[in-house]
């Protein structure tokens, strides 16, 4: 079974400052709930780069198939888990994140914890971007 998800918030900064924000991996702890992330192959700011995320405990190894700043970053999520793909845009003021994943069959159960959780992680995302330096 896959699923589609896209969310979306409004935040008041130029497109390349939440865009820099957004691929700033090491400092998406700061708005992503429970989320560690680390560059593991490559700079993280290219093409082939891998980074590796843990959400509550759960592995997410993802590559970067596509960077397009201030526009886009394409990931492909490589795991046992979470498989798929996954975009962050910059679309004028809005950073809409899209996920296409192959999820379990419980995940009907799951799915308004998960987008709640990534509400509140969107609404974060902005004001990090925000006040981003």
């Amino acid at each position: 079974m896959t699923t589609e998800l896209e969310l979306a918030v409004q935040v008041a900064a130029p497109p390349d400052t939440i865009f820099r924000a957004a691929t700033d991996w090491e400092r998406q702890s700061e708005w992503n709930s429970g989320t560690r992330v680390s560059v593991v192959e490559g700079d993280g700011r290219s093409v082939g780069s891998e980074i590796d995320a843990v959400t509550f405990g759960v592995g997410d190894r993802m590559r970067i198939t596509r960077w397009d700043p201030p526009h886009a970053v394409e990931f492909l999520h490589l795991g046992k888990v979470v498989r798929g793909t996954a975009v962050f845009a910059v679309r004028g003021s809005r950073f809409v994140w899209t996920e296409r994943l192959e999820v379990p069959f419980f995940y009907p159960l799951v799915k308004p914890l998960f987008v709640l959780m990534l509400r509140r992680s969107l609404q974060r995302f902005a004001r990090f971007a925000e006040e981003y330096r």
